[in-house]
């Protein structure tokens, strides 16, 4: 589990990605981003939560949320923030609460102050993926839920072949291909205090999964 990206080198990718994220990426990720969406509203409680969306980038799933529910979005990389920001303005989306730079893995937020972590194709991008899942257990409260995006390494064959040869490649360009679920579900065991609610493939082609954690009750977790 080595330091096989930095924060410097994943925020200098995809500031190259900006301003053609929504172009190359748009409707390649449009399926994961819905069924996200849909199961964190699912997951907050009648009449609308407060939601985080880790990653929100170029703010392209934030007009599919709600107005009922509260979002705050953070990333890493101010270029693509500052689409965001622009997409809040011309939508008029009064329900974003907040769009700010922040690390994944050491989040400026307080404990317990959301219902839901939205985290679509981040977890494989961020230099260290348990201590950055560790806060997003920190930052909702009992009972709330973790909504992961993401395309999965293959368990074997010539898809984990291929998975390995491009990997060198895709570091530079933010992220890891060969990423499997062991190692979710390693953490998983090892925080105690997360159950997995739900792992199933989402298009195109099943070739991205959505993973839901819920955090259990504290008396629960001890």
């Amino acid at each position: 589990m080595g330091a096989d990206l930095d924060q410097r080198s994943v925020s200098r990718a995809y500031a190259l990605w900006a301003p053609v994220y929504d172009l190359v990426f748009g409707a390649v990720f449009a399926p994961g981003r819905r069924a996200a969406i849909a199961a964190a509203e699912q997951a907050c409680p009648p009449g609308g939560g407060h939601i985080l969306e880790v990653g929100v980038g170029t703010g392209i799933s934030l007009p599919a949320y709600q107005s009922v529910n509260r979002i705050v979005g953070v990333d890493l990389c101010e270029p693509m923030l500052r689409r965001a920001r622009e997409r809040v303005g011309e939508g008029g989306l009064d329900h974003i609460e907040a769009l700010a730079v922040m690390d994944a893995g050491r989040l400026a937020l307080p404990d317990e102050a959301f219902d839901v972590v939205v985290a679509q194709f981040v977890i494989t991008a961020v230099p260290n993926p348990e201590a950055t899942l560790d806060e997003f257990v920190r930052v909702i409260r009992p009972g709330g839920e973790i909504v992961l995006v993401n395309h999965l390494g293959a368990e074997a064959g010539p898809r984990r072949i291929f998975e390995a040869c491009f990997a060198p490649l895709a570091r530079r360009l933010g992220w890891r291909p060969e990423f499997r679920l062991g190692r979710i579900t390693d953490w998983a065991k090892r925080h105690g205090g997360v159950r997995m609610v739900e792992c199933r493939p989402v298009p195109p082609l099943g070739q991205f999964s959505l993973i839901r954690f819920a955090r259990l009750p504290e008396r629960a977790a001890t």
